[in-house]
């Protein structure tokens, strides 16, 4: 149960960073359906950081490896915030498309890099490996009066500091104000002064930096520094049904994404046991589950109409502010 438990969380991390920035996003009336693309360039900027640190440098230094990763990217996810930006709120270009533009380029940009890494690595597969890096990363909170089911690399709490700060700035502070404002009515808080498109593109491209951070973490810790085309899975879906599991709410989200995390690898202890037995359809069932409990969330919150469960009023939907 224990280990059950870390490997929970660990899968849970990349999604409670996805759902993190996406949510932040989502308040400011924006929806970003290129998170899956922007965590896939957010981890391959990372993975070309460390790559080109590892093999130029003679004498490695486990910070410098970290911030150059981190760099990295911070600066593939942010491109890709401002492109999305740049389409959605300039060229008021329609979010579904635009989203759905970016994460078939993100798999894409993502895919080509990796085999051009590899083939710089001479590898024979279309793989390849920060051993060093990765070891720097993924280095637990090693001190004795803090339990092994508590104990994680530094993004893993990062992530959860993140949607914490998230929570009390979104609730407590005139910035969050202001942005759910714009999210809710944007006609309204352009007439109260408030900058509508700034807000937008700070809230767009922070989201992204965020969600790229799940794409780091992936495979620096989850993945142990190893890059593989197509190796991310579904993970970037799941982390934008775990908004709507959340209720838009970055505490939520926190233990939404560990639940999701260990519905996703249930299987795999659940076959361990003696007395059963599943055959591969059936576990392709159970790893349906996260999707399966969000479907039934966003029914119930679509037939109660509470204010408090309901997405931000004009999200979606492109602002003209000739027209208000």
């Amino acid at each position: 149960m224990t280990e059950f438990i870390i490997r929970a969380v660990i899968q849970g991390i990349p999604l409670l960073y996805g759902s993190s920035g996406e949510i932040l996003t989502e308040k400011s009336g924006h929806l970003n359906l290129g998170i899956p693309g922007i965590m896939y360039v957010g981890a391959m900027g990372g993975v070309i950081g460390a790559f080109f640190y590892e093999t130029r440098t003679t004498n490695f230094q486990g910070w410098v490896a970290v911030l150059v990763t981190l760099c990295g990217s911070i600066l593939g996810s942010l491109l890709m915030g401002l492109i999305y930006c740049f389409l959605t709120i300039t060229l008021r270009a329609n979010q579904n498309v635009a989203g759905l533009a970016l994460t078939t380029f993100g798999v894409g940009f993502g895919n080509f890099f990796g085999g051009s890494l590899a083939k710089l690595a001479k590898s024979e597969i279309t793989s390849i490996t920060m051993t060093k890096t990765s070891a720097v990363f993924a280095r637990k909170l090693n001190v004795s009066w803090i339990p092994k089911v508590l104990s994680y690399s530094f993004l893993a709490y990062f992530a959860v500091i993140v949607a914490l700060i998230m929570a009390f700035v979104l609730r407590r502070t005139r910035v969050g104000l202001h942005l759910r404002a714009v999210g809710e009515n944007p006609a309204t808080a352009d007439a109260a002064g408030i900058h509508v498109n700034r807000y937008k593109y700070v809230a767009t491209c922070l989201g992204s930096v965020i969600a790229g951070f799940g794409g780091l973490y992936y495979i620096m810790d989850y993945a142990n520094g190893v890059w593989s085309n197509n190796g991310f899975g579904d993970r970037g879906w799941l982390a934008i049904a775990l908004v709507i599991f959340a209720i838009w709410r970055p505490v939520l989200a926190i233990f939404g994404s560990m639940l999701f995390g260990g519905l996703y690898i249930c299987h795999f202890y659940i076959t361990q046991l003696d007395f059963v037995q599943l055959s591969v359809p059936t576990q392709e069932l159970i790893k349906m589950t996260p999707y399966v409990v969000t479907i039934i969330i966003l029914v119930l919150i679509s037939t109660r109409r509470k204010k408090e469960t309901q997405p931000p009023a004009h999200l979606g939907l492109p602002y003209f502010r000739e027209e208000r």
